[in-house]
């Protein structure tokens, strides 16, 4: 099947290229696109050259259709989604499909701080929306980014093999994940990097490790033998369900769904955020799901290592998750506090009057006239010290798990602390 679409898609090609076209000089080659992009983008022409795409001759209007012949009608060119690469990709679309990546996009949407930010840090790919462009696109999603004059954030599979190279060598370098996995709230990149484990891959680059050396990848712990279907036993969030056995954790995890906006902190019940939080499997929400996870980690630890220390190792990195959550519920409980005494005023938009973690830096709830710092304490507490903690464990970088994790977390608390004495003290004087 795959092998007929390429002999049809080459037919395609070749017949277009002999049809006369007003404003670019078709010939006999068929290479009327490439004259014309060799002066307009030669980098794009370039890197398709080198690619295999030009070796099995799957060339320009393959992917961006034939409407596009002439400088004045640019905008008619097809941007393909992950439908047109699935016509000859189609395992690797399919693995994609139930896999955390395909999720990217309907994730970043889902959060209330989306709507408050500007368009061009979303929609225009500037911001988060440059790696959470991951995702399938409905209909309904992609017309809206054209309302707003975007119309390149279309397609999933080049923010790994990025165009018009789409290598594989590229997506299987772990260069190729560094430009999303890294910064501020998910610094993977940073920690794995200066890890024993980064370390070994970037010596073995250079020669100074045997060939045979194991030096593991990101892609050799998360998206083994090339598989497109990823997750991870934690999830982004560092929660999941069911509760723990142990009583404290289990008030210390309540205590950060209704910070998430996924408990209502007065009856403790679900809201309908949770709903979303299924649908979009940001965390495991049986035993059994995390446990399978969990299994399939250690079985690829076992690679290099005994099953036995590495089970030992990812017990460790729960521990530090649970004594992690104990430091951010103390947290959340002072500044709720706050709420409940009056000191914050609940912001308009958000749903209860309690700190939500899901605004970000946004805490007065979109109005930049009403921002409580100690809300934004809270925030880089959770977001930025608390996931360097687990995820920092988890990624063997000790120093990222202690001064960048656990310590900053601890001097969060202590301002977080300060900060709700003096609120208190000087609240009544305000007025």
């Amino acid at each position: 099947m795959k092998r007929f679409r390429r002999a049809s898609i080459l037919f395609l090609s070749l017949l277009v290229s002999a049809i006369p076209v007003t404003g670019i000089a078709a010939d006999s080659s068929g290479d009327a696109c490439i004259k014309c992009h060799e002066k307009v983008s030669p980098g794009q022409v370039a890197d398709w050259r080198a690619s295999k795409h030009s070796g099995e001759e799957v060339g320009c209007i393959a992917c961006h259709g034939e409407k596009h012949m002439a400088a004045k009608d640019c905008k008619l060119a097809v941007l393909p989604d992950e439908k047109v690469c699935a016509e000859c990709h189609e395992d690797q679309f399919n693995q994609f499909v139930k896999g955390k990546h395909n999720l990217g996009w309907a994730s970043m949407m889902a959060m209330p701080v989306t709507p408050l930010e500007p368009d061009e840090l979303i929609e225009g790919g500037r911001g988060c929306g440059g790696c959470h462009n991951m995702g399938i696109k409905t209909k309904a999603q992609k017309e809206a980014q054209l309302k707003l004059g975007y119309r390149y954030q279309n397609n999933s599979c080049d923010e790994c093999h990025t165009r018009h190279a789409f290598s594989k060598k590229e997506a299987l370098n772990p260069r190729a994940c560094q430009q999303c996995h890294m910064g501020f709230d998910h610094p993977q990149w940073e920690m794995w990097s200066s890890s024993k484990h980064g370390t070994r891959t970037l010596v073995k680059e250079v020669g100074d490790l045997p060939e045979g050396a194991n030096a593991p990848k990101c892609q050799t712990c998360h998206m083994p033998d090339g598989t497109h279907n990823n997750h991870t036993a934690w999830g982004f969030l560092g929660v999941r369900l069911p509760f723990p056995e142990n009583p404290q954790w289990k008030q210390d995890r309540i205590t950060i769904l209704k910070a998430l906006g996924v408990l209502n902190p007065v009856t403790g019940k679900p809201t309908n955020l949770l709903e979303t939080v299924k649908k979009l499997d940001m965390v495991r929400l049986t035993q059994e799901a995390w446990q399978a996870e969990r299994d399939k980690m250690i079985k690829i630890c076992g690679q290099c290592h005994s099953k036995t220390y590495a089970r030992k190792q990812l017990e460790m990195g729960d521990h530090m998750l649970r004594k992690s959550d104990r430091l951010m519920a103390r947290a959340i409980d002072i500044v709720a506090g706050l709420y409940r005494e009056g000191i914050i005023q609940k912001p308009e938009r958000y749903p209860f009057n309690y700190p939500n973690l899901l605004f970000f830096m946004r805490t007065g709830g979109g109005n930049l006239n009403k921002v409580s710092h100690i809300d934004q304490i809270l925030l880089k507490m959770y977001l930025k010290h608390r996931m360097r903690t687990f995820q920092g464990f988890f990624h063997i970088n000790p120093d990222y798990a202690y001064w960048y994790g656990w310590a900053a977390m601890v001097e969060d608390l202590g301002k977080i602390e300060e900060t709700a004495r003096l609120m208190r003290a000087t609240h009544g004087k305000a007025k």
